[in-house]
């Protein structure tokens, strides 16, 4: 017998270390040659890591949330036969007792907060310590000397009345249609419980959680936001879409990303500075002459952002495959490294659950981000083609766009939506080079 020591391998260029997101083995477990045994996630995407070789493991580097180096121990395995690679008993058990040492330079979570409540300023005394301590629970009345069958008492509990305030029949005992006449009685004073206590309870932020709470604090730290908000009418534009896909064929649904995408992607050569990158650390800002356009994509571990590379030279049908594509892969956890990185501007859109207007957050280094809204119906005076005006229902989308003030003036940040206005009001200028 040998033990085998299985070293954090490298999961990417310029990768140093990666976060254990969720172990597939413990110690005591049989493991096979190329057996799926840990997941862990690098600053990129997360990765499948899998057992060189066959073995009982002995030892595991560290818990969920731990950060582990690369080349540093990841699990010591102990193997049947001599293998290439393995340690000797004294090597095993000292790189076991080394594991400490390996993960003691990774920030723990409560090294992390120290770090966020130190660059946080301090919360004023008094009225505001006030409004954040919890209010106490209030006093549970006891039913216990009321006469009443389990039934009764459970359903009693569930619609938070207290027996004892219930009139019981001749003999005593309540019944369920003495609790039927207390609500009727009670019905307008509003005595049913808001909604039923649960339990507290802490949840450990790891993984693509912990990454979306880094990348967010230090986008609102390091980049002065603005937001802009523009109303378009998108009426044409949505008589245009149910057209195209009348005709699609076996192509993809159109929605309105690929429109709103092809516009963007026309307006963006006279505004570089929108589609840009800023090293705020060597003082470089990168304009990019491709749109590689990022895209939110809601998963249940969190929010990712998949990328269209060379979006501007992709037409509405080809930009329709590659945004379901993508967010397939986002939701399946199969986008790879190079989907979900090198973005240089970034589309956020919350579909029909929009809202009337956005303020989102810019995906450091980026120095934009759009956010398009629910579309409403509204009347509106529009033209009646004789020089006068008439009402009429029109559809309408607010367009959001937050950018980095260092980077990005007011003034054209307006001019740059207004662009895309006048392109998704008038959806002809769409389908012309």
């Amino acid at each position: 017998m040998a033990k085998f020591i299985f070293k954090m391998p490298d999961v990417g260029e310029g990768v140093a270390e990666a976060e254990v997101v969720e172990w597939h083995v413990k110690v005591g477990d049989r493991v096979e040659e190329d057996q799926h045994i840990v997941d862990v996630m690098t600053d990129k995407a997360t990765i499948d890591i899998e057992s060189p070789v066959s073995g009982t493991v002995t030892t595991l580097a560290g818990e969920v949330g731990d950060v582990v180096a690369i080349g540093a121990m990841l699990l010591v395995i102990e193997t049947e036969a001599d293998a290439g690679g393995e340690a000797t008993e004294e090597q095993a058990e000292a790189a076991a007792g080394q594991i400490e040492d390996d993960m003691s330079d990774a920030p723990t979570s409560e090294e992390v907060a120290e770090r966020i409540e130190a660059e946080t300023p301090d919360a004023s005394d008094g009225d505001d310590a006030a409004l954040a301590a919890p209010a106490p629970a209030p006093e549970q009345k006891s039913d216990t000397k009321v006469l009443a069958s389990p039934a009764v008492r459970q359903r009693a509990r569930e619609l938070g009345i207290d027996l004892a305030q219930v009139k019981p029949a001749a003999d005593g005992r309540v019944r369920h249609a003495d609790l039927d006449a207390f609500l009727a009685y009670n019905a307008g004073s509003g005595f049913g419980a808001a909604g039923k206590t649960r339990g507290d309870e802490a949840i450990k932020v790891i993984g693509l959680r912990k990454r979306i709470a880094q990348n967010m604090a230090a986008a609102k730290r390091h980049i002065p936001h603005f937001t802009y908000v523009e109303e378009c009418d998108v009426t044409d534009l949505e008589e245009l879409r149910a057209q195209l896909n009348a005709a699609r064929g076996d192509r993809p649904k159109l929605t309105m990303l690929p429109l709103l995408i092809t516009a963007i992607c026309k307006v963006i050569p006279r505004f570089p500075m929108i589609n840009a990158r800023y090293d705020d650390e060597a003082n470089v800002v990168t304009r990019y002459g491709s749109v590689h356009l990022g895209m939110a994509a809601q998963t249940t571990s969190g929010l990712m952002v998949p990328v269209i590379r060379d979006a501007q030279s992709r037409n509405l049908w080809q930009l329709a495959r590659e945004i379901g594509r993508l967010a397939e892969a986002a939701r399946t956890g199969k986008a790879t490294s190079e989907e979900l990185s090198g973005s240089t501007l970034t589309v956020t859109s919350l579909g029909p659950l929009g809202g009337v207007a956005t303020t989102p957050v810019i995906n450091r280094p980026e120095v934009a981000i759009i956010g398009p809204n629910r579309i409403v119906e509204r009347p509106m005076f529009v033209s009646d083609g004789m020089g006068g005006e008439r009402v009429a229902k029109r559809k309408l989308m607010n367009i959001s766009i937050s950018c980095d003030h260092r980077v990005v003036d007011g003034h054209d940040a307006a001019s740059f939506i207004q662009g895309v206005k006048k392109l998704i009001e008038t959806p002809a200028l769409l389908l012309v080079d």
